[in-house]
């Protein structure tokens, strides 16, 4: 199905979304051993369009397409992660059959803004998430001392935690210790920051029953995961880095038990040599296969 076939469809045919959502075919949301990969794809709607120098690479939504559904076509994707605009193409395109679909919720902190840390949610709400039978919700949750906007996402993400959990649903949190140095937002990733940020991220909500986290790979992670009984999945690093060094650091995270996977977006769907096949089966033989 092409944008054109689906612009036709949004405009004369829009109740076929929900329609299609209710006959979706779904699966468990993890299988026998127990990891996920996880595509993302929910930079666009904080207007964070950029990879590895251009800072357009994403704007065109029919070739994001494109590469979205050659990931999720390969063997060992589980899943993909992003806002109601791209989950509902990719429904009407028929590619999330018997695939894990996991809604981004809190995206009102649009990148470079000066209201970025009051991240409030302005996509998936944890209801809709339950109604249009997806298998869970995401938070981006961005912890900064010096900003009042932080206690507001925190609110956001204790109660999309909760309301998940009365779903039954897993509630993804990722959190960070931020700081806002010239105009922009930096995430700490020393050990220490990445701890603390877990501790204050595993107390929100009024259950921790199907929260799970998704942290950066960084520094003694080993020692870093020890902060925390809940199943990690391990955000996809720079997109800027060299692809063999990304691949070996997720082989070595990946052997820790507390991690159960990778959640990918740009290093996968934008790899250095336009690949998206070639990372995606990689990705996946390291998640699912020997390389784990």
């Amino acid at each position: 199905m092409n944008a054109a076939e689906l612009t036709e469809i949004r405009a004369r045919h829009p109740e076929r979304i929900g329609r299609s959502w209710q006959e979706r075919a779904r699966r468990p949301l993890i299988g026998d051993d127990g990891r996920l990969l996880i595509v993302a794809a929910d930079h666009p709607a904080r207007g964070a369009l950029g990879v590895r120098g251009n800072d357009r690479a994403m704007a065109s939504r029919t070739e994001l397409l494109d590469r979205l559904a050659t990931a999720l076509s390969r063997p060992g994707v589980d899943g993909v992660l992003s806002t109601p605009d791209l989950l509902d193409d990719l429904l009407l395109m028929g590619a999330l059959e018997n695939k894990v679909a996991l809604g981004s919720m809190n995206r009102g902190g649009i990148q470079g803004s000066a209201f970025e840390l009051d991240d409030r949610i302005t996509a998936y709400t944890p209801q809709a998430i339950a109604a249009q039978g997806l298998e869970g919700g995401k938070t981006l949750t961005r912890i900064c001392l010096g900003d009042p906007g932080t206690v507001a996402t925190l609110e956001a993400t204790a109660a999309a935690v909760t309301e998940l959990a009365e779903h039954g649903l897993m509630a993804m949190v990722e959190p960070f210790l931020s700081v806002r140095e010239n105009g922009r937002v930096r995430n700490l990733l020393d050990p220490d920051s990445v701890i603390r940020s877990i501790t204050i991220a595993s107390g929100l909500g009024a259950s921790s029953a199907h929260t799970w986290l998704k942290l950066p790979v960084v520094d003694e992670l080993d020692r870093v995961l020890d902060a925390t009984t809940m199943p990690t999945l391990l955000l996809g690093g720079d997109p800027e880095g060299e692809a063999h060094l990304t691949y070996a650091a997720w082989g070595a995270a990946l052997k820790i038990p507390a991690v159960r996977g990778l959640v990918v977006g740009r290093a996968l769907l934008y790899p250095p040599d336009g690949d998206v096949a070639a990372a995606v089966d990689i990705a996946a033989d390291l998640v699912h296969g020997s390389g784990a």
